[in-house]
């Protein structure tokens, strides 16, 4: 399935309608065109996706800077994991929004789109929750 048709349907319920990817980053992260020319940044490891805006300057501003280069980050991962495979990102294997930590031990890879429909899809769970909730995942064979 096409990255795309993997952000419409998981994250459809935050109101956006995909037109085109932007840009993703070595995290996974990924900047989102919408149908009306609005910007918005899916964060995975935070299970976020929030609108940015129209300016196509403060887009390519954003993709310039640090906090979407996560360079720190992206070193501590490549040193630990090497350079992910084609399609493939860095990850937090246990995401931030959930407790986990930007820690090596907490890092792998997978693919984008892997990474893009599971956090939509755990966002969408509990996106109704009180910060603090305790979460339990069951796993269904």
């Amino acid at each position: 399935m096409e990255l795309l048709d993997i952000v419409r349907k998981s994250w459809g319920f935050t109101g956006l309608v995909p037109a085109r990817i932007r840009y993703t980053n070595a995290f996974g992260n990924v900047l989102v065109e919408d149908e009306g020319g609005q910007f918005w940044r899916i964060c995975p490891e935070e299970l976020s996706c929030a609108p940015l805006g129209t300016s196509v300057d403060e887009l390519q501003a954003l993709q310039s800077s640090t906090d979407w280069r996560m360079e720190r980050l992206v070193a501590l991962a490549t040193a630990s994991l090497g350079t992910p495979a084609d399609g493939r990102c860095f990850c937090l294997k246990i995401p931030a929004a959930l407790g986990g930590k930007y820690e090596v031990e907490n890092f792998g890879t997978v693919t984008v789109q892997e990474l893009v429909a599971f956090s939509g899809d755990v966002a969408f769970q509990i996106k109704d929750l009180p910060n603090g909730a305790q979460v339990e995942f069951k796993f269904v064979k």
